[in-house]
């Protein structure tokens, strides 16, 4: 069975806690998927300089954030690792021209951890991390997603995981009771251009996408949405959108067929 690949917004580290739009959508979301046989996550919260894959057997919840109640510190995703895809997958990538390497060392960031304890919360699904290239620009980040494509025929589920919309200054800064047209824009503008299948406008987006800058100040929690489409491809499917702190615009997207679950 092949699966299609997922784009999440995952929003403030308290989403595994809140009970919000989106909270209750990636509660639902695995009913409406067969199950996978593993999960590979392109977080934006691990960056490097060349892609790296995790390695270890047993991964760790990193708890990657401060300032947030007690509660959020206590939560653990003990999924395990699959060091066998992870070098199944490093594979792929040379093939594809990425050097990439294990760290046997590194866990799961909330950027992956958080959605997948409300999709999978007994942690049953063994899980790859991968890490994203914030030097390097959407269409790097496509053909990563490309190298993978396979291994959606091996009922394996590829996962790219940040924001649709980013800018963390301007959504503390002030109080937005209506969504900023400078965001919905944005938002219309991914959408219609998924719509269409324009691929090259997408990889543009930086250049072609209205108020790119002012949604997207620095690119790491865009980058793991090309991941995801490179893997599945279009069609894409709109499976959720909901705003949070009035500019995060926490849209999510399927890339590929979606066959529903048996």
């Amino acid at each position: 069975m092949s699966l299609p690949t997922l784009f999440i917004s995952h929003g403030s580290p308290m989403l595994a806690l809140e009970d919000e739009p989106t909270t209750r959508f990636l509660r639902g979301l695995s009913g409406q998927l067969e199950m996978p046989k593993a999960i590979v996550v392109a977080s934006a919260h691990w960056e490097t300089e060349a892609p790296q894959l995790t390695g270890a057997m047993e991964l760790s919840t990193i708890h990657d954030f401060y300032g947030f109640p007690d509660a959020l510190y206590r939560l653990r995703y003990p999924a395990k690792g699959d060091p066998l895809l992870a070098s199944h997958i490093g594979g792929l990538l040379a093939k594809a021209g990425f050097a990439s390497s294990l760290d046997h060392k590194r866990g799961l960031d909330h950027g992956a951890w958080n959605p997948l304890l409300l999709m999978y919360p007994k942690a049953e699904v063994p899980v790859v991390g991968l890490s994203i290239q914030p030097k390097q620009d959407a269409r790097w980040h496509y053909k990563i997603g490309q190298a993978l494509a396979t291994l959606c025929d091996e009922s394996i589920l590829v996962i790219g995981t940040g924001n649709l919309t980013h800018n963390l200054h301007e959504a503390f800064r002030s109080q937005h009771t209506q969504t900023p047209t400078w965001v919905s824009e944005f938002a219309v503008w991914v959408e219609d251009n998924l719509a269409k299948g324009d691929l090259e406008a997408l990889l543009d987006w930086q250049a072609q996408a209205p108020h790119a800058r002012q949604n997207h100040p620095t690119p790491e929690h865009f980058l793991p949405f090309f991941v995801a489409l490179g893997a599945g491809g279009f069609p894409a499917t709109k499976l959720h959108a909901d705003t949070v702190l009035g500019v995060l615009a926490m849209d999510a997207y399927a890339f590929g067929a979606i066959s529903p679950r048996a």
